[in-house]
């Protein structure tokens, strides 16, 4: 899958998405997009926060022989949802400004990704 174009087009679906990223199976941010007045966080607390969402993921997955592989993760934050989708050993990552619908959102992003996987 081309994860820079799919950064791309995932941060022109809707003017609320904020930041849009790829973490690989090691947790290393192999390609990230961002809108120009998006930075909540200097560079190194944003590599804190994907370190920290690298590790609940990672977590999780001592579980998935129980619950099944996860598939979507949404955190509400007040200036900011963070939200996670698994894409096979990778896991794509996208923020969105408070208020935003961010359920209309992941159906887009579900389409952009059905569409990159043909």
């Amino acid at each position: 899958m081309d994860f820079e174009k799919l950064c791309i087009d995932v941060l022109k679906v809707d003017p609320h998405v904020r930041f849009t990223g790829v973490l690989d199976s090691k947790g290393d941010l192999i390609v990230e997009k961002s809108r120009d007045d998006a930075n909540l966080l200097n560079p190194d607390e944003g590599k804190m926060s994907i370190h920290y969402t690298f590790e609940r993921w990672t977590r999780l997955q001592n579980l998935s022989y129980k619950f099944g592989k996860e598939k979507l993760a949404i955190i509400e934050y007040e200036n900011v949802i963070l939200i996670s989708l698994q894409l096979n050993k990778n896991l794509f990552l996208f923020s969105t400004d408070p208020g935003a619908d961010y359920t209309s959102i992941i159906v887009k992003i579900k389409d952009i990704i059905s569409k990159l996987e043909k």
